[in-house]
């Protein structure tokens, strides 16, 4: 099973990337998927989620209105789109995926992508 992350690159301020994260290995329905981000010099941390069972999206406070993260079951793929991408942004992006909850929980995440980078520039 494993997940692989594209999409990822150099963008302006402003500017928008979508993200996409492909599934395999049995590894997508009944699972709980997520995105994850990590700064240069900081710990990794929650961007959004999508629950398997009420496909109700959660993101991170510093997100909301500007990221949407959204699942295609026929393509074993999960998105994020960013939008409004600030310099803030800039990070490498994990994709995650976990089974025991309908929400992904970071220290029950089972499987992690290998991360993609974005780097957003002023």
């Amino acid at each position: 099973a494993q997940l692989v992350e594209s999409g990822g690159g150099l963008v302006q301020a402003g500017g928008s990337l979508r993200l996409s994260c492909v599934a395999s290995g049995g590894v997508f329905a009944n699972y709980a998927l997520g995105w994850f981000r990590q700064a240069p010099g900081k710990e990794r941390e929650f961007v959004a989620g999508l629950s398997w069972s009420s496909g109700k999206a959660t993101y991170t406070d510093s997100v909301k209105g500007r990221f949407i993260i959204s699942r295609d079951n026929a393509q074993n793929t999960v998105y994020l789109q960013m939008n409004s991408l600030k310099p803030e942004d800039t990070a490498v992006y994990y994709c995650a995926a976990e089974s025991r909850h309908s929400t992904i929980v970071v220290t029950d995440v089972e499987l992690w992508g290998q991360g993609t980078l974005v780097t957003v520039s002023s």
